[in-house]
């Protein structure tokens, strides 16, 4: 695998034409002050030293050397070779609700986006885990394979919006069956799920799921957040309203959350506006067997801008070395035609 550590340096290679231009603009220059002394081609047969080739090769050495040290400092490398690293960990599916009615504001600023704060702050306590998110609404799809790449994994976190899903509803069963295939295989029976909804739904394939999660050793860990009570859903400002022209009040429907948890033996949490309760169920997955995980990952980055350093000071060594005239001692050679 090849890469740039410091990629953003690559912009300093707008040097390199700039150079060319400024080199171009000076010996345009420099022709029409000869000319003002007289005919080019007599001037040329007065100043038989002076080589315009010799000039040339020495800013094409010049302009190399400064590519080559942009390219330096840009940090080049190369991954020497995939490593197998084992670990003691539990595999972790976490499928976020992101139906319209996760916009609620009865958890400031959005149920969503209290949710997708919890779950940043997760991703840097974990240690041992492999990680992977799920988004469901009327469909669910995985935002996240899984991984234990947790820079990744907060990266992804954050996209996470009622966007990602073009189908409206809650569906938890798809959800779930979404998350049970997307564990690994190595991870045998220390596999866990986290579901975060409102658990607005009346989808009959829920338990089913959650019994099928169950035969397969899989547990899953529901957090409900939002208020029995419920608030009002708001998009782009304005509230959404039923057919009757009243206001949609979405309310925390706890019942199917906590019978799902129960099923595989598991365990539920209330979010309160203090903490969703990523933690507390994060400690309970610690007590789960942990199984021995693997991960492919590419060994240190091998440096290799030392190479491109010394071929860029060898060029400028040899640049200064080329005189603007002909070198006596090297005349019989004759290596550059004297014009």
């Amino acid at each position: 695998m090849f890469r740039f550590a410091n990629p953003e340096l690559l912009y300093l290679l707008a040097a390199v034409p700039a150079a060319v231009a400024i080199y171009v603009f000076a010996m345009f220059r420099r022709r029409r002050r000869l000319a003002r002394f007289g005919n080019i081609e007599t001037l040329r047969q007065l100043m038989p030293d002076v080589s315009v080739a010799r000039n040339n090769f020495k800013f094409i050495l010049f302009l190399t050397a400064l590519t080559l040290a942009v390219l330096a400092a840009a940090r080049p490398q190369f991954g020497s070779k995939l490593r197998e690293e084992k670990s003691k960990g539990v595999e972790m599916m976490i499928a976020v609700d992101v139906s319209n009615s996760m916009l609620a504001e009865d958890f400031e600023p959005s149920r969503l986006e209290r949710t997708k704060y919890a779950i940043d702050k997760l991703f840097d306590g974990l240690h041992q885990e492999r990680v992977g998110v799920v988004v469901f609404a009327g469909e669910a799809k995985v935002q996240l394979p899984v991984t234990s790449d947790y820079r990744m994994a907060k990266a992804f976190a954050k996209r996470i919006s009622p966007s990602l899903v073009s189908e409206q509803g809650t569906a938890i069963g798809k959800a779930l069956s979404t998350a049970m295939l997307s564990f690994a295989g190595d991870s045998e029976r220390s596999r866990a799920i986290i579901l975060i909804t409102d658990g607005e739904t009346h989808d009959a394939d829920a338990l089913d799921a959650a019994r099928r999660a169950a035969e397969e050793g899989i547990k899953i860990f529901t957090i409900g957040i939002g208020t029995p009570e419920g608030a009002p859903i708001r998009i782009d400002g304005d509230f959404i309203r039923d057919e009757k022209g009243e206001m949609v009040v979405s309310k925390l429907n706890e019942q199917m959350l906590e019978q799902i948890a129960a099923t595989t033996d598991a365990a539920y949490v209330r979010a309160s506006k203090q903490s969703i309760g990523l933690g507390e169920i994060v400690d309970k997955i610690n007590e789960m067997e942990q199984a021995e995980l693997s991960t492919l990952r590419f060994e240190e980055f091998n440096e290799q801008f030392p190479y491109l350093l010394w071929i860029a000071l060898a060029l400028l060594v040899l640049e200064m070395f080329i005189l603007d005239r002909k070198n006596p001692l090297l005349a019989r050679f004759d290596i550059f035609d004297r014009k």
